[in-house]
């Protein structure tokens, strides 16, 4: 399964637009009442959702009282935007991204953590001459997405004494993978460690790669659970139950990770696939333990160092782009 599949699959699954406003309903006068949650996706499901979808299987969020709706995006772009208009509740995000839509004015909030780990990586073939980051230089690089990735890739190269007008950038349309296998390109960034070393396996081709924390870059929560800030006290109790469930259904894929990889793949027969299992225990050790814990700490040296990367206008205090749903 190549790359080109992951990120536009999405587009031929169902989706239902919400025009309609937020989806929380609760009666507060009867506390046995199930509260209705839209939550949007970033991708089609894959195995970084694996705590959502066993949290609706196993019946963790009924029990925490939560009727959740998953909803798959056609346009990857598209979640961040709904939660900020209020048509959907909470979606899953990056948290560079947010950084950048919160100094863009947007009313979002990280309310959450699903993967605690960047997942972002440079890729080389294993069979190629490249066996550090200096060696890049004079090389090509193929990504799919500019902006905040082309950031992270230049930080990386300017660790290792390389200068981005050293390499040669290469827009290879998201096929990532088949440009790399087919070495159309030297290298390729924006890669995610749990997939598309994989999808390479799977070709025949090993790959090698290099963990852009180990290259310059502070580490960052890949992905996270953003929020409609102006909206959050409303809503903060059925986040918090909605983090509770997704937190028992991590530590149930931990303790039982094969019955989970089945569980996983009966949900759709679509998923199963021998990239998705590998990629399955490729992601397991990164899913966040504690949910709704927040590293303060993390979010603000990462708002940093895109202020002095020229990347936000003006430093956004924490309180505007995360919040612990554990502390009051």
């Amino acid at each position: 399964m190549l790359r080109l599949t992951r990120r536009f699959m999405g587009a031929c699954l169902a989706l239902v637009l919400i025009a309609s406003g937020p989806a929380w309903a609760a009666d507060d006068d009867d506390t046995t009442q199930t509260t209705s949650l839209k939550v949007m996706l970033d991708w089609y499901t894959n195995p970084s959702h694996a705590p959502l979808v066993i949290a609706q299987q196993r019946g963790f969020f009924e029990r925490h009282g939560l009727d959740v709706e998953l909803i798959s995006p056609a346009d990857p772009s598209v979640p961040p935007k709904l939660v900020a208009a209020g048509k959907i509740d909470m979606a899953i995000s990056y948290q560079p991204q947010l950084h950048l839509q919160v100094d863009q004015g947007l009313p979002l909030v990280r309310v959450g953590t699903l993967i605690a780990t960047p997942l972002n990586i440079t890729l080389v073939r294993a069979d190629s001459d490249i066996e550090s980051m200096e060696d890049l230089a004079g090389k090509s690089i193929g990504y799919s997405v500019g902006g905040v990735e082309e950031v992270l890739l230049n930080t990386m190269l300017e660790h290792n004494g390389v200068a981005p007008e050293d390499v040669e950038m290469v827009n290879v349309n998201f096929a990532l993978t088949p440009a790399l296998i087919g070495e159309k390109v030297d290298a390729v960034t924006g890669a995610f460690r749990n997939f598309e070393l994989a999808q390479m396996a799977q070709e025949g081709v090993k790959g090698r790669a290099f963990y852009i924390e180990e290259e310059g870059v502070p580490t960052y929560d890949e992905l996270i659970f953003i929020a409609n800030r102006d909206t959050l006290d409303a809503n903060r109790d059925a986040y918090t139950r909605f983090m509770a469930a997704v937190e028992e259904a991590t530590a149930w894929i931990i303790n039982h990770p094969d019955e989970g990889w089945k569980a996983f793949k009966a949900s759709d027969p679509a998923l199963d696939t021998p990239v998705n299992k590998k990629a399955w225990y490729n992601t397991i050790p990164r899913f966040a333990l504690r949910p709704a814990a927040l590293d303060g700490h993390r979010y603000d040296a990462f708002e940093s160092f895109l202020l002095e990367r020229g990347q936000i206008k003006a430093k956004s205090p924490l309180s505007r782009l995360a919040v612990d749903l554990s502390q009051p």
